[in-house]
């Protein structure tokens, strides 16, 4: 039973530590833009709180060397989160950020040590911060909720990140098995809770995944424009036909105009003196005709 506890730990620090590198990918967008934009923070100031004090739990419980390295590197990776946060953030959240960060992340982790060390004394000590771990462990896994919530309310998926959301799933599975071989209720009960809430956020994910679509007053809006521009092709196409079918039908000159023209665009290129014979040979042509 020994042997499968440590390979389920083993599994779920591998997990865990998943868990802690997820919201890579957000900080990536987050530094590459200079902007948080509508990411929510209190995920990673409740996580580094909850792996703070996970250590420290993992400190005071024999055996509890799974425990103390995986959150001792959680800690390390959701610190970093925290300051990028707060470095990119709007200068009113980063404001609101940072006396969060301030009460919970460093006085109300300082008190607990504090406190337990010196007024707690024997099992007792482990049992309040069991307590205390596990009330964190379930706001950890309760924060990404605010990010359904606007899932919900704008029914898009773009803020809430699948990554975590799948990982905090199996994190909670994982714990749970691990808590159950060892009897540990501290671990078991926040990571059930914890199993079942990752299943509701992977349940609202896949829901409005396949809802996000093209707003309809765009499509309409296109579709508006593709028949104005094909009526005003189809309008042109029409009137070119009609100018050429118009120029078609002109009556064709007579022979006469033909022959009136021609004497003209002649005539103009002939001398003053040529120009007189010329007239004066068709006067004469003109009169023998009319008289035949």
């Amino acid at each position: 039973m020994a042997d499968l506890s440590f390979i389920v730990g083993i599994i779920g620090n591998v997990i865990s530590i998943l868990v802690f590198t997820s919201p890579i990918g957000t900080f990536k967008r987050v530094v590459k833009k200079k902007s948080t934009e509508n990411f929510k923070w209190v995920p990673y100031t409740t996580t580094l709180l909850s792996t703070c004090l996970w250590s420290f739990y993992g400190l005071l419980k024999p055996g509890g060397l799974l425990v103390v390295t995986v959150n001792a590197i959680g800690s390390l990776m959701q610190a970093i989160y925290v300051i990028l946060f707060l470095f990119y953030a709007p200068k009113e959240t980063r404001a609101k950020m940072a006396k969060v960060v301030g009460i919970l992340n460093i006085g109300c982790f300082g008190a607990v040590v504090l406190i337990t060390l010196l007024a707690i004394h024997g099992s007792v000590r482990l049992l309040v911060v069991g307590f205390v771990c596990a009330a964190l462990t379930v706001g950890m896994y309760a924060s990404p909720m605010a990010a359904m919530s606007m899932v919900i309310r704008t029914k898009s998926v773009e803020y809430m990140p699948f990554s975590l959301s799948f990982f905090l799933f199996l994190n909670g599975g994982v714990w749970s098995i691990y808590a159950a071989l060892l009897k540990d209720y501290f671990i078991g009960v926040p990571n059930a809770i914890g199993f079942v809430l990752g299943s509701a956020q992977l349940i609202v994910y896949a829901v409005y995944k396949r809802k996000r679509q093209p707003p309809k007053d765009i499509d309409r809006e296109g579709s508006a424009q593709l028949v104005d521009v094909e009526k005003q092709e189809w309008d042109t196409e029409t009137h070119q036909e009609k100018h050429l079918n118009k120029v078609k039908s002109l009556p064709k000159p007579s022979v006469s105009r033909q022959y009136s023209l021609n004497k003209i665009v002649k005539s103009i290129s002939l001398t003053p003196y040529e120009l007189q014979s010329y007239w004066h040979q068709n006067t004469n042509s003109a009169s023998s005709e009319i008289k035949f």
